[in-house]
């Protein structure tokens, strides 16, 4: 081989060496780029979105709020917590909001059937109800069929609300009628007559007994499994950041979410 030869050889080779390597910087440009864009997206959420939620996941959902604000900075979520009914015939009635979470799929068809819900709901956890007596069980209470002794004062939820409609399907599975001293827009109002000792005992949600911690005592019966409510979640037609809407139901469904409703005492779906 000539001399011209070889060092035209060994220019060709320093050339492919140099394409390379600008191949590879070229990569690397585009995946940090894509990487940037994608952090750039999800930083992109923010604002202050509105959950309806039942009373039964307060404890829960705040918890998570605060984790979601915590991972999005410059996103803000508030709350609404009440009868499942209440929520559900406010948003069909205009009520601003972005995300509903009901605790039955009855009332959450109050607002699909009318075309308010965006998508499917999606059942993220279940429930099952507990008898909640006052500290140290003073009245003995250890079946469903006690709460039917004369003189002992019993609160339910109202009917048309899921706790309440739980506690009439448990009950006729066991074959028992029972006249409460009250009925309670919601599971929390329930559950309060039993910590103001205004009554002996009230049928809830064992998340409810087991948030009120000392307050209360949880009495568990086997009825309660024919009486099991599952929970789904749903974005809003009308959500103002339907993005950020999508995002805090992400993080309810996701494992971290998971565990602290699982932590709480609710039942995977």
């Amino acid at each position: 081989m000539t001399r011209s030869a070889h060092r035209t050889r060994r220019m060709l080779q320093v050339a492919g060496v140099s394409a390379a390597a600008l191949l590879t910087l070229s990569a690397c440009s585009s995946t940090a780029t894509r990487s940037d864009q994608g952090s750039s997206s999800a930083s992109k959420l923010s604002g202050t979105i509105t959950v309806f939620a039942a009373a039964s996941l307060e404890e829960s959902f705040e918890v998570l709020g605060k984790t979601f604000e915590k991972q999005h900075p410059g996103t803000k979520v508030t709350f609404n917590f009440g009868g499942s009914d209440s929520l559900a015939a406010g948003i069909t009635g205009g009520a601003p909001a972005d995300v509903f979470a009901a605790a039955s799929t009855k009332t959450m068809a109050i607002v699909t059937d009318k075309g308010d819900a965006a998508g499917t709901p999606a059942t993220f956890v279940r429930n099952r109800l507990e008898i909640a007596t006052l500290p140290g069980n003073p009245d003995r209470i250890s079946s469903l069929k006690d709460l039917t002794r004369p003189g002992l004062k019993v609160v339910l939820c109202d009917r048309t609300v899921p706790c309440g409609a739980a506690a009439e399907k448990a009950l006729a599975a066991g074959g028992l009628k029972l006249t409460p001293v009250s009925y309670e827009q919601d599971v929390k109002s329930a559950l309060t007559k039993v910590e103001l000792e205004e009554a002996d005992a009230a049928v809830v949600y064992r998340t409810d007994v087991r948030a009120a911690g000392d307050k209360v005592e949880g009495v568990e019966f086997p009825e309660s499994a024919e009486a099991v409510n599952d929970y789904p979640i749903a974005r809003l037609k009308n959500a103002p950041d339907p993005e950020t809407a999508k995002a805090f139901i992400a993080l309810v469904r996701s494992a971290e979410g998971q565990k602290v409703l699982s932590g709480a005492g609710f039942l995977k779906p």
